[in-house]
């Protein structure tokens, strides 16, 4: 037997993968066990869970790997701030705090943590980890890698070539010119949270015209051989603002949208931060797309594989699947910092002779649902338990205006709720959009809910289903003129929507009720957790959303959790 744990954190997005003789057994993000949101912490939650989910202990572990190389990355820091010294004064003392305080001797605090020797514990390249999450999940053999994210050790964006069982390291960018610090300042700069908010510039952006392209270009400068650059005085990349910007910023798009302020998209002044976020974000398109083609040219492949925080933006995933020429794209649907673990692992197993994985055709890596004990936790707590009701019966509940949670199966790994783990509503009644953002998620209005469809019956809502995307949410694809028409809940400003297309498991059988009694088989899913919450776990977190949020119950395993009294298996 060959096992191997991959681990990241110390970052943002901490989590654990588990590979055992060249299968992905678990995958397992730590937020989602601590109820802390971005947990950046060593994640012991997720590596326990991990190895419950293998049934071995860490002793029969051959190796964990580390997803970067905090020599490095020390490196890094430290010439970044002497560099700027003496301003950079502050960061320097604040970056060498925390690298000696947490993530220097992270992989001695690992083989004390897990009681193995220190001989079985190691670290990798950043974005070799990145890399191998994409490449090696992928259904290719040959395929070009593009790993865009903030910065690893040095690097913000690579080039690799996979080929069978290896990767090989082509071309790089280095710290400062990165596409994920240009975003995470413009993030910043509009009011949302580093770390956190990109998805909400990327939902904003929609409702903005471009025409601030030729300003940010100052910023941002895209060479015609696929690199990019920074304009250094734009940005602060010493870690002494936690803004990521600097003053000049300012100078060339205005003041600074503040945090926290209600989003009003019929004022102008929010409409020309919007235009600000569409010009933002058209430029991360234009450069994402001009680093496909190199990638593509470069390795001299067709196929083309993503990863890195960068990757999670599905709407330049849309762009680089439809314009720069490859015949299929994979982007892991774990692509931040939490899917390194998972690519970290398999580089592991691979170098100790275990066969490559199959190809990832779900992200269901986590816990199953235990509903041991809710009835007596729901009892505690003044709530219902009853049987689930049957599909037929749920579908005509949704299609009458109520919103469930719906936990079934395995957790996802990954930022998006793939029916394991999602909130369903209705998506043909615009009315549900407003419930479930502002009164059950309390998030900006201008948010985007996804549709959840059978795969086999995608053609008549909306234009194009890459199929190694969609299954992930990994892209955006156009509504038709009849899904604009008769699904208002799940098609965003633009006329695009974040599809999820489902072929098998007890959510594909929901899916199919809902459509022999509404228009089609699609709902309306989004993530199961409230504002600034990881999404819900466990039953005990199923219960206290059920406290917390105006929803009409959970759907936990083979068991419904609500307010109510249940009768004949219905709220």
């Amino acid at each position: 037997m060959v096992a191997v744990l991959g681990v990241s954190g110390l970052y943002h997005d901490a989590a654990a993968a588990l590979v055992v003789d060249g299968r992905i057994v678990a995958a397992v993000q730590e937020e989602r066990l601590s109820r802390i949101k971005h947990d950046a912490s060593l994640p012991w939650r997720a590596m326990k869970a991990c190895l419950a989910e293998g049934a071995i202990a860490a002793r029969d572990l051959d190796e964990v790997i580390f997803y970067e190389q905090p020599f490095v990355k020390l490196e890094r820091i430290l010439i970044t701030t002497l560099r700027r010294f003496p301003r950079s004064f502050g960061g320097y003392l604040q970056g060498l705090k925390s690298q000696l305080r947490d993530k220097l001797w992270v992989l001695d605090r690992l083989a004390d943590g897990l009681e193995i020797s220190r001989g079985r514990i190691r670290s990798i390249d950043h974005h070799e980890s990145h890399a191998a999450s994409a490449f090696y999940a992928s259904p290719f053999r040959d395929a070009a890698v593009l790993t865009v994210d903030g910065v690893g050790e040095w690097d913000t964006t690579v080039l690799w070539r996979g080929r069978g069982e290896t990767l090989t390291r082509l071309e790089g960018l280095r710290f400062p010119h990165s596409l994920g610090l240009f975003y995470a300042a413009i993030t910043a700069y509009l009011g949302f949270e580093v770390l956190g908010g990109e998805y909400k510039v990327m939902g904003l952006a929609a409702y903005g015209r471009a025409n601030r392209v030729d300003a940010l270009s100052q910023a941002l400068r895209l060479n015609r051989d696929g690199t990019f650059e920074l304009a250094p005085h734009f940005f602060d990349a010493s870690g002494t603002s936690e803004l990521g910007f600097t003053p000049a910023l300012e100078g060339l798009l205005g003041p600074r949208r503040p945090p926290g302020r209600p989003w009003d998209l019929t004022d102008e002044t929010d409409l020309a931060y919007a235009d600000v976020a569409a010009s933002a974000q058209q430029l991360l398109e234009e450069a994402m797309g001009a680093a496909a083609r190199w990638a593509l040219e470069r390795a001299e492949c067709d196929h083309l594989c993503l990863a890195g925080g960068v990757a999670l933006n599905a709407v330049a995933n849309a762009r680089i699947a439809r314009e720069v020429g490859a015949d299929r794209v994979f982007v892991q649907p774990a692509a931040g910092d939490a899917g390194g673990a998972l690519g970290a692992a398999i580089v592991g197993a691979l170098q100790r002779g275990a066969a490559r994985p199959p190809p990832m055709t779900t992200a269901a890596l986590g816990p199953h649902v235990d509903s041991t004990g809710l009835a007596a936790l729901a009892d505690a707590l003044g709530l219902s338990v009853g049987p689930c009701p049957d599909d037929a019966t749920l579908a005509v509940q949704l299609l009458e205006g109520r919103v469930f949670g719906w936990m079934k199966g395995r957790m996802e790994f990954g930022p998006r709720a793939l029916g394991h783990r999602s909130l369903l509503a209705s998506p043909f009644d615009r009315g549900l959009r407003e419930k479930v953002n502002r009164l059950v998620k309390k998030r900006e209005p201008f948010r985007p809910l996804a549709p959840s469809v059978l795969r086999d019956a995608t053609a008549p809502w909306f234009e194009e289903a890459p199929p190694f995307l969609t299954p992930f949410m990994t892209t955006v694809v156009p509504a038709t003129a009849a899904a604009r028409q008769a699904l208002p809940a799940v098609v965003h400003h633009d006329g695009t929507a974040r599809l999820q297309t489902v072929s098998d498991g007890p959510f594909a059988g929901l899916l199919e009720a809902v459509g022999h009694i509404g228009p089609a088989p699609v709902l309306l899913n989004t993530s199961l957790n409230g504002a600034g919450e990881p999404i819900v776990a466990t039953a005990t977190d199923a219960a206290a959303f059920v406290l917390a949020h105006p929803v009409d119950g959970v759907i936990v395993g083979d068991l419904l959790l609500s307010r109510r009294r249940v009768r004949r298996g219905c709220t």
